[in-house]
């Protein structure tokens, strides 16, 4: 028969000590650490007291009511061969983290003050403190402004040579020099893209009361000399005394039609393209169109090129919608009178500049 004491711990002297240290009892099965099964436990309880006394050992102030002075300091670092002390707080305190007032790095600071110095001298030797017109020039008198203008001095001075003889040359010859050709184009673009992509679009297709350069429907005409006057002179420019210049009459505005003879004569106008229309109101249209715009438009439609008036029978519209016809549109232009302008570009741009941006928009595909 066992012996009943046989379950009960037999604590060695380091067991006991250990016990006592934990405040449990040695002789005790349950609690004693010469029990395997709570080795574990007591383990896991030994490195928990130690983590609380480093918790309180390292408490901020406003846990214990002590002042960082009436802490314990920390030992030394003996890898470091230094004393480590406790950094003073700043007073400031989030979410139970307290801010402690450590120093800014040497490196830090010394960085911030060469940036001081570099800024100071900056605003001295450069162009830095905006005034009322302009900025302060800076000692070196250096500013973009003249860097840029130096830029454009450099480049004109180098293209002076084909630009005088690109202005001097016949405009029909200027396709037989390959040189002369590849810098008209090129440097047609770039004028065409400065100021002319805003009414014409950045492909030069057009947009509804803008003509489209692409085709070969011309308002003006579209040889090189055609091209080469529209964009000298413009069209209806009020600054141009030699300005393009016709005017299609406002109909229904100055009362010379009434609804009816305009109703009428917008279907016959679709109906010279083959356009959805009413046929009765075409037929009275087609005398309408006889007696007051053929004149202009020519009696097939056709236009006439010489002031400027459009081909009406080839559905292509200057004043559409989406590219197409639109009747509203139609009675509109009728009743009102269309009066586009085009800028004179004479005292803009140089005889070069005009006879380059004129070559690029024959070469687009429409020129004739």
């Amino acid at each position: 028969m066992a012996d009943q004491n046989d379950d009960k711990p037999h604590p060695t002297p380091r067991d006991r000590e250990a016990a006592e240290n934990l405040h449990v009892d040695a002789n005790d099965p349950h609690e004693s650490p010469a029990n395997p099964d709570n080795r574990i436990g007591l383990d896991r309880m030994a490195a928990d007291e130690e983590n609380r006394r480093q918790i309180l050992e390292n408490a901020p102030e406003h846990t214990l009511g002590t002042t960082p002075a009436q802490r314990t300091p920390r030992k030394a670092d003996r890898r470091a061969a230094r004393m480590v002390t406790e950094v003073k707080s700043t007073g400031h305190s989030w979410d139970g983290i307290e801010e402690y007032d450590n120093p800014l790095p040497r490196w830090w600071l010394w960085t911030f003050y060469a940036t001081i110095i570099w800024a100071v001298g900056y605003v001295i030797a450069y162009p830095a403190i905006p005034l009322v017109t302009k900025a302060t020039e800076g000692l070196l008198g250096r500013t973009t402004r003249n860097e840029v203008a130096a830029e454009i001095r450099r480049f004109d001075e180098a293209n002076a040579p084909i630009q005088t003889r690109l202005a001097s040359v016949e405009l029909d010859t200027i396709k037989d020099d390959p040189d002369l050709l590849n810098y008209a184009n090129n440097a047609g673009a770039a004028i065409f893209r400065t100021y002319c992509a805003q009414c014409h679009g950045s492909g030069a297709a057009g947009n509804p009361g803008y003509p489209n350069l692409l085709d070969n429907d011309w308002l003006w005409g579209g040889t090189m000399d055609d091209i080469h006057t529209t964009v000298l002179h413009g069209i209806r420019s009020p600054e141009d005394a030699d300005t393009r210049f016709s005017e299609m009459p406002k109909f229904g505005v100055d009362g010379l039609l009434d609804s009816e003879q305009i109703e009428q004569v917008t279907d016959y106008v679709l109906s010279l393209s083959d356009q959805a229309h009413d046929a009765a109101r075409a037929e009275a249209g087609a005398t309408v169109f006889a007696d007051n715009c053929s004149s202009c438009h020519a009696e097939d439609g056709t236009g006439d090129r010489t002031q400027g008036a459009p081909n009406l029978a080839d559905a292509v519209w200057l004043y559409n919608r989406n590219g197409q016809a639109d009747r509203a549109t139609i009675t509109r232009i009728i009743h009102d009178g269309p009066y586009g302008v085009m800028p004179s570009w004479s005292d803009r741009l140089s005889e070069a500049e005009i006879r380059a941006v004129a070559t690029y928009v024959h070469g687009l595909g429409g020129g004739e």
